[in-house]
This record gives C-alpha cells, sequence and structure tokens, in this order.
C-alpha cells in the first residue's frame, strides 16, 4: 500500500512540474511505459541475486577465518582456549557495509537513468513493474526459505531418518538457500521498491524537465 502511494505521490508530482499543467495519461500500449515496466521487473530479480552474492561472500568470510582460527589458536578444537569472536563480527560488519555499496547504487540510479531517458511515464511504468513482481518474489523467497528451514528442522526432529541420514544432508543444502531468502534477499526487495519511489519523486523535477522522451 505504501508502494502504491508513493507511485501516486510521484505522478502528482510530475504533473507540478510538467508544463501547463499537462495531464499525464498512462497506456500501456506507450512503448516509453512498457518498456519501463519490463525495467521495473527485472530490478527485484537483480537486486536478489545481487544480495544472495552478498550472503555467500560473507559467509565464505567466516568459513576461512574460523578454519584459520582452529588451526593457529592452541587448544581451541579441544575446547581449551577461547575464539576470536571480536574478529567474525567485525568481518560480518565489513561485509554488510561493502557488499550494499552496489545494490543501492543500482536502486538509486534505475528511476534517475531511466527518467532521463523514458521520462515521467517511463518511470512510472518502472515503479509498477518492480512493485508487482517485487512484491510476488518477496512471498515466494519467505514462504520457499522458511519451508526449507522448517524441513531441516522436522527432520532433525526424527523424521525422514532424522540427523545423518542423505535426507537430513538435502536438507541442510536446502536450508543453506532458504536462510538467505527469507532472511536477506526476501525483506530487502521491500527497501528496494521503497527506495526506487522515494528517489524517483526526490528527482521529478529533473526528470519532467531533461527528460529524452
Amino acid at each position: 500500500m505504501t508502494a502504491l502511494a508513493l507511485i501516486a505521490n510521484f505522478r502528482e508530482k510530475l504533473l507540478v512540474y510538467m508544463p501547463d499543467g499537462k495531464e499525464l495519461t498512462l497506456n500501456l500500449l506507450d512503448p516509453r511505459v512498457l518498456v519501463g515496466l519490463f525495467i521495473g521487473a527485472c530490478l527485484p530479480f537483480l537486486f536478489s541475486s545481487l544480495t544472495m552474492g552478498a550472503v555467500n561472500r560473507a559467509a565464505q568470510s567466516v568459513v576461512l577465518e574460523v578454519r584459520r582460527q582452529f588451526k593457529e589458536i592452541p587448544g581451541l578444537m579441544e575446547g581449551k582456549a577461547d575464539a576470536d569472536y571480536a574478529r567474525c563480527v567485525d568481518l560480518c560488519s565489513k561485509a554488510s557495509l561493502k557488499e550494499m555499496v552496489l545494490p543501492a547504487c543500482i536502486g538509486i540510479a534505475a528511476p534517475i537513468v531511466t527518467g532521463l531517458i523514458l521520462g515521467g511515464l517511463g518511470v512510472v511504468g518502472m515503479l509498477c513493474g518492480a512493485t508487482v513482481s517485487g512484491f510476488i518474489m518477496a512471498i515466494f523467497m519467505a514462504n520457499s526459505g522458511g519451508a526449507w528451514d522448517n524441513a531441516k528442522k522436522y527432520i532433525e526432529a526424527g523424521h525422514f531418518g532424522g540427523k545423518g541420514s542423505e535426507n537430513h544432508k538435502a536438507a541442510v543444502v536446502g536450508d543453506t538457500i532458504g536462510d538467505p531468502f527469507k532472511d536477506t534477499s526476501g525483506p530487502s526487495i521491500n527497501i528496494l521498491i521503497k527506495l526506487v519511489s522515494m528517489v524517483s519523486i526526490v528527482f521529478a523535477g529533473l526528470i519532467a524537465s531533461v527528460s529524452i522522451l
């Protein structure tokens, strides 16, 4: 509902900046709207792939750090020494900031570039496409990620062979994908939809006056 309200607000902003109070007519047969729809529909998929890759790289850095500590800290494997927890926290904190630079830049640049090329109609199409595909993809990721997570817990409770079985190994693989699905990529799509909408509103005046088409 918030995303729809922001799209309507962007349209009102365009009407303010457009000369002579020209009415903004949205037509799906308009090439600018249609191209904007496709661009917006692609954004959640691109954004999700970047966040999934970010989780993979961050987790891999922690795995390497844990292996290093087991190798270099005497007595850690036997439980006689304390691990360097601060180092792992530092790796996760740095990765969370570094890895989100590119997705954030895409979310900021997409409405501006689309607006400068396709104009306000293209941006409206992009916002609608991002909202529709992003909403569906966020629900898919939240539900499928939760299903994979619960499947592993169900097997670990003693069903379908329990821990150590082939079913459990398969469920662990599914949960490895399901956790970033439901905890990272799915929730972040909501942020993407809000981000592109807010950027569009902020730059509505520029888009209305400088757009190529």
